[in-house]
């Protein structure tokens, strides 16, 4: 590993051998546990480390350290931990089933990344891209962060693992019918199949560089997109970890919150890849569709800024109106609706207050 930068796409999804593998529920999921009882994200055995000798290889080439973003940039995550507390005390379950069933749906839409690196980065730079992270996004790495998604074969993924969470927690709340009905009242299609096409005309980003061929344009958005995503995600695992880890209101003893530092430890090469070739564009030189060249930072700094303020305002504005949607839908009938509703939204002022 540390002789070389160039990686074969079967080195880059290969995993550490397990002494016992993750069963949750009766499914097999990825990753497992050593002897000693530590747990091994998936496919970690090279891309980890391969990660961190691009990284250093940039930073020697380079004299400058990969693009970071701290979580605290985010709010935390709504509902706070006291506001879900003070729903499930007073038997208000499904907000709380929802938000767990609407992050495991949207892990299973990471698995559109794969359709969107290109088989070679090369004639879009003026750079040799050789030993780069950038060089090996069709080669391993976004195949790797898609199954790490939405699984793989038999084993299954993120999205499957947050279901499992929510039963554990829950006791089985909601049948198929159930969930779908409750992703089509916050505007998500449950279920859909992984299409190419559809990624695609989904993630069509208005465009910022005319001279940039459409397709790196799309996956620099989607990169950028998802890496505040997976940056933001970290309030989201805390929250979880904290709340389903209180014995007294979640079923489980404590189960579902160790699932979810699972998929926490698994979602870190995601961010550390993302941000390492985003990096590598930024200090390079682009090649526009006329030919003419473009430093790297006048490509990538603005479409940062661009996709870091659509994430703070427009994305968290959605994620709010989801739950609160979910909150109604379910206080509507409810004979205290009104009351707990009320208290609810106090909570929140009273916490920013506080």
């Amino acid at each position: 590993m540390a002789h070389t930068l160039e990686f074969s796409s079967e080195e880059l999804l290969a995993s550490h051998k397990v002494d016992e593998p993750l069963v949750v529920g009766g499914v097999r999921c990825h990753g497992g546990f050593l002897h000693d009882g530590t747990y091994v994200s998936p496919r970690t055995k090279v891309r980890a480390p391969a990660i961190v000798a691009w990284q250093e290889q940039h930073r020697k080439d380079f004299g400058a350290e990969a693009l970071h973003i701290p979580v605290d940039t985010w709010p935390a995550s709504y509902p706070s931990v006291e506001q879900a507390r003070f729903l499930l005390h007073n038997g208000v379950r499904e907000p709380i089933v929802a938000m767990l069933t609407r992050i495991g749906t949207v892990e299973g839409f990471g698995a559109m990344i794969r359709f969107l690196a290109p088989p070679d980065m090369q004639p879009f730079f003026d750079d040799d891209l050789r030993g780069t992270a950038l060089d090996h996004l069709s080669k391993g790495l976004v195949e790797a962060h898609a199954r790490d998604e939405a699984g793989f074969g038999e084993e299954a993924g993120h999205d499957r693992m947050w279901y499992a969470t929510r039963d554990i927690a829950f006791e089985n709340p909601v049948t198929e019918d159930e969930t779908e009905l409750m992703m089509q009242r916050i505007g998500i299609a449950f279920g859909a199949a992984p299409d190419p096409h559809g990624a695609r005309q989904r993630f069509v980003p208005k465009r910022a560089f005319e001279d940039l061929d459409v397709g790196l344009e799309l996956l620099i958005s989607t990169m950028l997109r998802v890496l505040f995503v997976e940056v933001k995600a970290f309030h989201t695992f805390a929250w979880a970890e904290e709340l389903l880890s209180d014995t007294g209101l979640v079923a489980g003893d404590g189960d579902a919150a160790r699932i979810v530092s699972y998929i926490r430890a698994d979602e870190t090469p995601h961010v550390d890849y993302l941000r390492t070739a985003l990096t590598e564009m930024r200090d390079r030189t682009f090649i526009g569709e006329s030919g003419r060249r473009y430093p790297g930072n006048e490509i990538i700094e603005p479409m940062w800024d661009r996709s870091l303020a659509e994430s703070l305002g427009l994305f968290e504005d959605q994620n709010r109106a989801a739950t609160v949607t979910e909150l109604e839908h379910t206080l509507s009938s409810h004979p205290k609706g009104a009351d707990l509703l009320a208290e609810f939204h106090h909570l929140e002022v009273a916490g920013a207050d506080a």
